[in-house]
Parts: C-alpha cells; structure tokens; sequence
C-alpha cells in the first residue's frame, strides 16, 4: 500500500470525525437539555435513532466503511440480554437499529459528561463502576431488571472493553451473573469491525464490516455451561466473519499483531 493512498485514508478519516463530533455534540446538547425537563421523549429518541443511522451512513460517504447486520430474526420477543463482541465505536451504530428498545450498559465515566450523559440516561443506559469491579454486579443486575420491566433489551458487551481483531478473549464475570439473575434469554453477537476501525488505529479503513446475531441461549442453564457456549459462539463466528473479510482482501495493510494472530492459526489448521 502506498504513502499516497494512506495519506488521503487518513484524510477522509479526519473528515468523518469533524462531521462524527460536532454532529454528536449538537444532538448531546439537545437530548440532554430535553432530558432535564421531560426525560425520555419522542423526539430524543427520534435524534438517538437518526444518530446511529447517520454515523452510518458517514463513515460509508467519507471512510468507504460500509455495513451489513444480519440474524436479527434470532432476537426473541420480549426482554433478553445482547451479548456483543466490542471491536470498535462501529458496533454501538450498527447493533442499535436492530434492538427495539435497547438499553446499553456503559461505563460510569461516560455518564458523568454533561449533557452526553443526561441524554444517554434519559435513553435508558445503565452506568457500570468497573472500579468497583464484582462490587458494582448488585446495582447492575437491579438497574437492568428495571429496564427489562419497562420493555428493554439489555446490550452488553461482556469483555467490558474494546478487543483487537483476533485477539485472544477477555470475558468478564457480570454477563454470566446477570444471566443467572434475570432468567432470560441471551442472545450473541459476532463482528469483525476491528478490521477496519481498531481501537488504536488512527485510520478508519475502507470495506465491509459485518455483525451478526446469533441463535439465543436459553435461560437456565449452569453458569459454566452458558458461560463456554457464549464464548464459544461469539468467538468462533467472531473469527470466521474476520478470516472471510481477509481472505476476500483488505484495503489495509496488516499489522504486526494481525499477522502474528493469523500464522498462529495456520500453523495450528496445519
């Protein structure tokens, strides 16, 4: 890959974050004021709805990152929890039109931004303290009860954090405690959006980052048992929608850690 071409990638990134941000805090400035008077209303909602789409559609227009969800037909009536693998900012935009009525657990520190946090609040987040680590599971598990009574779909992402594309997995002990607590089902999400929008990358690539919805776990299970078959599902289509996309072709040079992760497992395939 030449000089050139990544220059004018980094360019067109540059360019998607100047529309990404100021567009975000403008809709920040408005949901949060409407959350401090009337909450929740029609019209933040309306404004979270076209946030996620149109983020969307600007990384297609200035980064040529293009979109594809599927198995949204695996999500069951009623409250479940949405289990995702977290690669990029990708994975909020593109799980969110497919949720109903999601209520997405974040990190405290994002709600204590003005106006971004009154307005994420009013949306019916829920605020983690990973500070307090298993301390914090109590408050978590009451919050996320109370938004599945008012017809919420739980979305976590249960390694807490952004994971590099291959990268070995991190899982956290709060999914498989809520699982336990709130009786429903759990339904998994693979991605490979660490392609093209990695957690440290300075560039967003160019090409086709993929979720998809998996078939739900029934509630009820032993917790080891569900906490092997969340894992295994995620990572396993998690990897086989990332081998695709790089068998097909990146528009982005591979990096020392991808291409380590990847003679890993040719060696371990040969």
């Amino acid at each position: 890959m030449t000089i050139f071409r990544t220059a004018f990638q980094a360019l067109r990134t540059a360019l998607f974050y100047v529309v990404f941000i100021g567009q975000t805090v403008v809709i920040a400035l408005v949901v949060g004021t409407i959350a401090l008077f009337a909450g929740r209303t029609r019209l933040s909602w309306a404004m979270a709805v076209f946030w996620c789409h149109s983020n969307l559609a600007y990384l297609r227009i200035f980064t040529g990152l293009k979109t594809i969800v599927s198995g949204a037909e695996n999500i069951p009536p009623g409250g479940c929890i949405i289990a995702a693998k977290h690669q990029s900012n990708w994975d909020v935009f593109a799980i969110f039109p497919h949720t109903g009525r999601p209520a997405y657990i974040a990190k405290k520190e994002l709600m204590r931004i003005p106006f971004f946090g009154w307005a994420a609040r009013s949306l019916d987040c829920i605020a983690i303290d990973r500070q307090k680590g298993a301390q914090a599971i109590p408050a978590l598990i009451e919050e996320s009860r109370s938004a599945i009574g008012r017809g919420c779909r739980l979305v976590i992402f249960p390694e807490g954090t952004r994971r590099a594309a291959l990268a070995a997995p991190a899982y956290r002990q709060g999914i498989v405690r809520m699982y336990e607590a709130l009786g429903v089902p759990v339904v998994p999400v693979a991605l490979n959006s660490g392609l093209f929008w990695g957690r440290n990358s300075p560039i967003i690539w160019p090409g086709t980052a993929e979720a998809r919805f998996l078939p739900a776990i029934e509630p009820g299970l032993p917790a080891e048992i569900f906490s092997q078959r969340l894992a295994q599902a995620i990572e396993g289509e998690t990897e086989a929608l990332t081998l695709q996309a790089i068998e097909k072709g990146l528009g982005r040079p591979l990096g020392p850690h991808l291409r380590q992760s990847l003679e890993v497992r040719r060696n371990s395939a040969t």
